[in-house]
């Protein structure tokens, strides 16, 4: 970590902390002698921090922060949480949408699959790893092996795929599922209910 990058980052969120503090306080009425009261802080600490005399602390700020019922992060102006939300760019190829929902190279990784309806004619295809697919919307045609069957919402299949397989829509809509796809070797967790205790009764 480059010291020198963060220090003048770090001088600058302490610097603000005194005009937010009397911001918050002059916008809810309080008085520094009501303030100081409320927390123990005497009249003059709590001035100096303010006016960016005082450098401010966790032991100053926790008090005053409850004084007023707000978070701390809204005294020292804290950045906010980077948007959880997962922000795929869509990968078509012959048709088929893939929206990759990882986004860490190796492991298992995993996919929102839309297949576009109509017939086509099967080609299945072999490689290394293992799939788990479920359908999320539309039915799902599995061509393994010498299976040949349909899943429907709500439906999964799992299979090594060194056997050869091919996907494809049935019905007059396209199909939506999930794929999460891994190294050979590698199978999904699924976690079961606990075993009910001898003499349990359901």
């Amino acid at each position: 970590m480059n010291a020198t990058n963060d220090e003048p980052a770090a001088d600058q969120v302490l610097a603000e902390v005194g005009p937010r503090l009397r911001r918050i306080r002059k916008e809810r009425g309080a008085t520094l002698a009501g303030l100081s009261a409320a927390t123990g802080i005497s009249v003059s600490t709590l001035s100096r921090l303010e006016s960016g005399l005082r450098r401010p602390s966790l032991e100053l700020l926790l008090p005053i922060a409850r004084a007023h019922r707000v978070a701390l992060d809204e005294l020292v102006g804290a950045p906010p949480v980077d948007d959880p939300r997962v922000r795929a760019k869509p990968i078509e190829r012959h048709g088929r949408t893939y929206l990759p929902l990882t986004r860490q190279p190796g492991g298992l990784q995993a996919y929102k699959v839309i297949l576009p309806a109509g017939s086509q004619e099967p080609d299945p295809r072999t490689h290394e790893g293992y799939e788990w697919v479920y359908v999320l919307a539309g039915r799902l045609r599995l061509v393994l092996g010498e299976h040949d069957v349909v899943l429907g919402s709500g439906e999964a299949a799992e299979f090594d795929t060194r056997v050869p397989h091919w996907f494809g829509s049935m019905g007059d809509g396209p199909v939506e599922f999930l794929s999460l796809f891994g190294p050979q070797g590698e199978r999904m967790h699924v976690r079961a209910r606990p075993a009910r205790a001898k003499g349990q009764r359901s």
